[in-house]
């Protein structure tokens, strides 16, 4: 190999990714928490109402994740401008956002207002399903306050102010946690029912509006944003082709993020026809795994962000450098996380119940744990890496491949014993888990197969950086 500049460092790699990924890390885990606090208050109100907490909770991941994924293109776009240096660009680009956001909100809240699809495929029992309903119709409230808010992170991430999301974020959780107690179990002596999972619904509406009001309040009174020319001359118009510019990257981004969620997020409605506790197990590990799964997704937030404002600067040695890094070190970290949980699986679920039933039910899910986060690490990032190359069709076609083809119907086909051969410790719960983890595995090494592809096509990896390249 001849001379040249030596290659950037696993440790100057990690370096610019930590000021990133952290508070990516503590904002998005308490996003989580939402999820998190109402899995334990409702979990102690009942199991009827934990059931319908994952069914419900299934139904509003899947219709919101779908649509925040194609706001989500707004970040690779607005990093590869600020990267530039064409902020006023950027600005305008936040707008149209806004307004796609809107457009989506309006669609969402039907569907949420509208659950028949969604319980049709539970199965769910008449008292579970009118909790269901209830809980569904207080998160259609919440929607477009959820999308408006992705706005408003995508754009912050894109310029590398996370820290901006992450004090909203987490100052919304210091509201919904109160709000949740006093709805879910009521407070009598003020007049307030116990709603249970009801409660929970109009405590995250309360809260992500207030999150909203704290974003737009932001965005008037910090100077940094001035550039951006944001507030001040109202909202623009909508742009045709910058509107159509955003689908082209967030229709596939957004069907890509759709069938990634919904790949597991649908094992809650179908484990729901197996009853009450089944699903309430799958409940408590869904939401451990979620735990776990802030991690790589903050250090994909920060990999991509830094990648597109490479990319923008002109720097695609860098670019490449730090992407294959990111998903390196992600993969590591993702391995000692999950081999740590999966020792200690019996005692961190008895966090969340004390009921044996439950428990019992959760405890061979666990099982998967180690494989499937690493899986898990690997496919987030290397996903994040190739949007900020603004490549999101072959990971689509990727994850319905892997996610749905072997996940879901090949969890299906275990769980429900179709072809009448299955093992007795596949069927049920557990055959949907194992069929994910089978499919997460093969969505990570064609993901990152083709993300080296990808980055050997920009810079050979082992080139080291441009001469005079530095980051924005």
């Amino acid at each position: 190999m001849s001379g040249g500049p030596r290659p950037a460092r696993w440790a100057d790699s990690a370096r610019a990714l930590l000021p990133l990924a952290w508070p990516v890390f503590v904002g998005q885990l308490s996003v989580l928490a939402f999820s998190t606090v109402d899995t334990l208050l409702v979990a102690r109100a009942s199991a009827t109402d934990l059931a319908a907490l994952a069914v419900g909770a299934s139904a509003y991941i899947t219709v919101f994740v779908g649509f925040m994924g194609a706001v989500l293109a707004l970040s690779p776009i607005v990093g590869q401008l600020y990267g530039a240096g064409r902020l006023a660009e950027a600005g305008r680009q936040v707008h149209q956002a806004v307004w796609l956001a809107l457009a989506l909100a309006a669609l969402g809240c039907t569907l949420l207002a509208f659950p028949a699809p969604f319980l049709a495929l539970s199965q769910a029992g008449p008292e579970v399903a009118a909790k269901v309903r209830g809980y569904l119709g207080a998160l259609a409230l919440s929607l477009p306050a959820s999308l408006l808010f992705t706005v408003y992170r995508a754009f912050n991430t894109a310029i590398g102010r996370p820290k901006a999301v992450m004090v909203l974020q987490v100052a919304a959780l210091a509201l919904k946690l109160p709000l949740s107690a006093a709805l879910v179990f009521g407070m009598p002596a003020l007049g307030l029912p116990a709603l249970g999972v009801q409660g929970c619904g109009i405590a995250t509406a309360v809260a992500m509006w207030a999150q909203v009001a704290g974003a737009l309040w932001l965005l008037r009174r910090d100077e940094h944003y001035a550039g951006f020319a944001l507030t001040g001359h109202g909202l623009a118009r909508p742009d045709g082709a910058a509107l159509r510019q955003m689908l082209r990257l967030g229709v596939p981004m957004g069907a890509g993020i759709l069938v990634e969620i919904t790949g597991f997020s649908f094992m809650a409605l179908f484990i729901a026809r197996l009853g009450t506790t089944p699903v309430a197990g799958h409940q408590l590990a869904v939401n451990l795994v979620s735990m776990l799964f802030m991690v790589p997704l903050a250090l994909g937030n920060a990999t991509g962000t830094l990648v597109a404002q490479r990319i923008g600067a002109g720097q695609a040695r860098a670019a490449a450098q730090l992407g294959w890094h990111g998903l390196l070190i992600g993969c590591t970290v993702a391995a000692g996380l999950g081999s740590a949980v999966y020792l200690a699986r019996a005692q961190v679920l008895a966090l969340y119940t004390g009921n044996a039933a439950v428990l019992a039910a959760a405890l061979p899910l666990v099982a998967w744990m180690a494989l499937f986060h690493v899986a898990d690490a690997a496919q987030t990032i290397a996903a994040f890496v190739l949007r900020a190359y603004k490549i999101a069709t072959v990971p689509m076609l990727i994850y319905v491949t892997a996610l749905w083809g072997v996940g879901l119907g090949g969890g299906y086909l275990l769980a429900f014993d179709v072809p009448g051969t299955v093992p007795a410790a596949l069927r049920g719960a557990p055959g949907f888990w194992f069929a994910s983890t089978s499919g997460l595995v093969l969505a990570a090494l064609a993901l990152s197969g083709y993300l080296r592809l990808t980055l050997r096509r920009q810079r050979p990896l082992w080139a080291g950086p441009a001469p005079g390249a530095t980051a924005p």
